[in-house]
């Protein structure tokens, strides 16, 4: 798997937990319980907005890794 793959699905999964941490946040009564999973979902936005700026500069110089420009060349040489 090449690297503007691996970090687009570190990314993905970053999402993943965030919407599940807001999924475990409803799904309770419990206010603390709310209140760790809200907290836990605002991390992860930190997170996932620092890892996107983190992987924009990295397909910025690296355009190599630019997931989007990958499966474009695949789909000319099929």
């Amino acid at each position: 798997m090449s690297v503007g793959k691996q970090l687009h699905q570190t990314l993905a999964s970053l999402h993943g937990a965030k919407a599940d941490m807001e999924a475990y946040a409803l799904s309770t009564e419990d206010k603390n319980a709310q209140k760790l999973f809200s907290d836990c979902c605002n991390q992860l936005d930190n997170v996932i907005k620092s890892f996107e700026g983190r992987v924009n500069y990295i397909e910025k110089e690296e355009p190599q890794y630019k997931v989007k420009k990958q499966m474009q060349q695949q789909n000319k040489q099929q």
